[in-house]
This record gives C-alpha cells, structure tokens and sequence, in this order.
C-alpha cells in the first residue's frame, strides 16, 4: 500500500506541475502533493527526500501565496 500511495502521490506531483502555468491553484494542488510526497518519504524510511519534499512543498506554497489573485 505504501508503493501505491507513494506512486499515485508522485505521479499527482508531476501533473500538477506540468499544468502549473494555468491556475494559481495547479500551485496549490502541487505544494499539497509535496507534502505527500514528503509523508511517503518519512513513511518509507528515506528521511532525506522527506525533507527536501517538505520544503519543496513550503516552497510552492509560498509561492501560491505571493501569487496575484
């Protein structure tokens, strides 16, 4: 279960930033994955990428922050 959720969630990453341009919320929807992303990675043991996930994820939230409405 947790390569399934580790695969949706990462997959869910990508897209989301690939169609980031289009809305200010593909932005939120990315940095929500991050986090994801970032859970799977503490889940599974690899602390490191959980961290950079983390603050990948804060990172973009930021940025959706800072973005005009």
């Amino acid at each position: 279960m947790l390569t399934l959720f580790g695969a949706v969630i990462v997959t869910l990453m990508m897209i989301f930033y690939a169609v980031e341009q289009r809305s200010r919320w593909y932005t939120f929807a990315f940095g929500l994955a991050c986090f994801g992303s970032a859970t799977y990675g503490w889940l599974s043991g690899t602390w490191p990428f959980g961290v950079v996930e983390t603050v990948w994820g804060a990172v973009a939230l930021r940025k959706w922050y800072r973005l005009p409405r």
